[in-house]
């Protein structure tokens, strides 16, 4: 018999331990209807499965060899640049890295998450490092020179970059020796289909949703049948009743909960009954696809609110947002001048066509804008565009993988996102920001109603989440509340953040 299925007998027997001798208690309808053993007695959460603890230890070890790499990396570094000994006394407490990060919290992070992303934890390994840089300068200060002054000024920007990196990279190498996480969704047949493609087109996710379940019980949808799987949706597993039944027969190594409307009672039952049958559970909040995640917790007396920031951006915000998309710009334009005179040569030569394809947009407030971009189709595209429309290949948007009007400059040009540099002009003149919601044209901005609109109350930018996903993949609907949380959850180091995670995706080629 192997261990895992020892570890499951035994997780039974401890259910029915603990409700034995207890007396029942009255229960609520979605407890009775859960099978689960609910009595007065403490439910305790379920022992994880061996699979499971040995992908956070993977995780964890990876991470932890890395952060002692890059600070000896750094120290030997910071040494060879600014000249004198290398000191055994600051080698030695390298390791000291991996107890700070621990007490920040930067091993526990991983566990709970499914998308595992460093550059979200960058802000906390910044502070690990400055704590380490400062500890390593007063003891030079008070105990000898251990670790000069100058070696400590260069010390903290090297640690914080190869810190970040390295992390990056052993997520990545954790990713490749451990199995994808095997996902359960808990709600509706539309959530789910939603959150497999939000996986499949994130590569670096790791995980995969293997079926779903109603979050109610005795529900039978169309599409709710044993076996069947409707197209572009997820296998449906069975009834709520069959919960720790199908868990075990699919390996489940993580529940994601989706609640509906009127399920709150369920989704109290269903996630405690998760987590004492030994798998993660994640929530999905309705709420927040309103509010964003930028909401603050307050507690007043034992009691939890929850403040809402206004949308959009406040006037120091624009000022500041303004401010970043005018130092950037300048700098690659003054930086890539020659590279955009070649392109222009280019395309001359190509089909003696004009340079630049212009556009109108809707932008700020509703406010049309003409979108400047390097031509990379026929002068005829426009006109052709109607006999085409029977190829489109994408939901809500024109899109054509192998379209005929690309020129060959152009094929050029889009796999490798230079067509997308003069629109630093419209960012340098007020219509575009670098970061901010998609730009679309008249007859798909439309097709945005009500509450949706006000992904208007911000610029339109070059890039954002909807360009990270591959804007032509991603279907019109979900851009639209992309592009409407970014409104809500508005930060310069969100921006950044954005910025950081375009460069990878032009390199790797992904254009539009």
């Amino acid at each position: 018999m192997e261990a895992t299925e020892q570890e499951d007998i035994r997780t039974n027997v401890e259910a029915r331990t603990w409700v034995a001798d207890a007396p029942l208690r009255p229960r609520s309808r979605a407890q009775r209807r859960s099978g689960f053993p609910w009595s007065n007695a403490p439910i305790r959460e379920g022992s994880l499965s061996r699979p499971i603890l040995e992908r956070d230890a993977v995780y964890r070890r990876c991470l932890a060899f890395s952060d002692g790499l890059a600070t000896i990396g750094a120290i030997a570094l910071a040494t060879v640049v600014v000249g004198g000994q290398l000191s055994l006394v600051a080698l030695v407490s390298a390791p000291l890295i991996v107890l700070l990060a621990k007490m920040t919290g930067l091993y526990d992070r991983d566990e709970l998450l499914v998308h595992k992303t460093t550059l979200d934890e960058a802000p906390g390994v910044f502070h690990v490092a400055s704590v380490f840089t400062l500890g390593a300068w007063l003891v030079h200060e008070t105990a000898g020179p251990a670790f000069s002054t100058a070696q400590a000024a260069l010390l903290w920007p090297l640690l914080a970059v190869l810190l970040v990196l390295g992390r990056a990279a052993a997520r990545r190498a954790a990713q490749a020796l451990t199995p994808p996480e095997r996902c359960l969704v808990i709600g509706n047949a539309s959530a789910a289909a939603s959150l497999k493609r939000s996986f499949e087109r994130r590569s670096a996710t790791g995980a995969t949703v293997v079926g779903r379940m109603p979050l109610e019980y005795g529900r039978r949808h169309g599409e709710d049948i044993p076996g069947v799987v409707v197209p572009s949706a997820v296998p449906f597993l069975g009834d709520l009743d069959d919960l720790q039944k199908v868990l075990r027969a699919h390996h489940v190594d993580r529940v994601l909960v989706v609640p509906g409307a009127g399920a709150a009672d369920e989704l109290l039952v269903v996630t405690r009954a998760a987590k004492a049958l030994g798998v993660r559970v994640s929530v999905v909040p309705r709420l927040f696809e309103v509010v964003g995640s930028s909401a603050a917790f307050d507690d007043v007396e034992g009691t939890t609110l929850l403040g809402l920031r206004r949308y959009g951006l406040s006037r120091s915000s624009w000022r500041l947002k303004r401010m970043l998309d005018i130092a950037v710009t300048g700098g690659v334009l003054l930086l890539l001048s020659p590279i955009l005179l070649v392109i222009a040569l280019a395309i001359k030569l190509d089909d003696r066509g004009p340079v630049f394809f212009r556009q109108r947009r809707i932008g700020y407030d509703g406010r049309d804008f003409e979108m400047v971009k390097f031509r990379t189709m026929a002068e005829d595209a426009e006109r052709r565009k109607l006999e085409l429309l029977p190829l489109n290949e994408s939901e809500g948007l024109f899109k054509i993988e192998d379209d005929p009007r690309i020129t060959r400059v152009g094929t050029v040009l889009r796999t490798t996102s230079l067509d997308e540099l003069p629109q630093l002009i419209n960012v340098l003149f007020g219509d575009m920001s670098l970061v901010g919601p998609r730009p679309l044209v008249p007859d798909d901005d439309e097709r945005i109603q009500g509450w949706d609109r006000r992904r208007l109350d911000v610029p339109p930018g070059m890039t954002g989440h909807w360009q990270i996903l591959g804007s032509s993949r991603v279907p019109l609907g979900e851009m639209v509340k992309i592009d409407y949380l970014y409104g809500a959850n508005w930060s310069l180091w969100g921006d950044l953040k954005i910025l950081l995670r375009t460069v990878p995706y032009v390199f790797a080629r992904r254009g539009q």
